[in-house]
């Protein structure tokens, strides 16, 4: 018998449009990618992109922790900045605040920040690499 517990995995495509842009796919689900040099505002850039899936495993993470921790609360809201680098190219930090909209006790706060950073695939993916720092607080 195989007691080696089974892997999650992930598959996602892209492929270039055009000059200003790509696509990128997995399941049903479609992103515009801002990969023109000049820039775009109707997209995420690979950067932006990277900040998202942060905050995105961030709220995941709040959205499978809360009701283990029987936590309450009527809304999350993320905040990030990034710096880049620019020699090597790398995000040189991430500072985030996450606004929790709840009567939740101060130091249940701070254990639903403790599991946000334990167990975020993506937050354990970037904190090795990345200067990451911030906040979970009362909105």
């Amino acid at each position: 018998m195989n007691d080696t517990p089974s892997k999650m995995t992930f598959n996602v495509t892209a492929q270039r449009v055009d000059t200003h842009g790509s696509e990128a796919r997995c399941k049903s689900a479609s992103l515009t990618l801002d990969t023109d040099l000049a820039g775009r505002l109707d997209a995420f850039n690979p950067a932006e992109l990277l900040m998202a899936a942060l905050a995105g495993c961030m709220l995941k993470s709040i959205e499978r922790v809360s009701p283990i921790l029987k936590f309450e609360l009527r809304g999350v809201e993320v905040r990030l900045h990034g710096v880049r680098q620019d020699a090597p190219p790398c995000m040189e930090s991430i500072d985030y605040e996450i606004l929790v909209d709840t009567d939740e006790s101060d130091q249940r706060l701070e254990r639903l920040h403790d599991n946000v950073r334990k167990f975020g695939t993506v937050y354990n993916t970037v904190a090795p690499g990345t200067r990451l720092r911030g906040e979970l607080k009362r909105a």
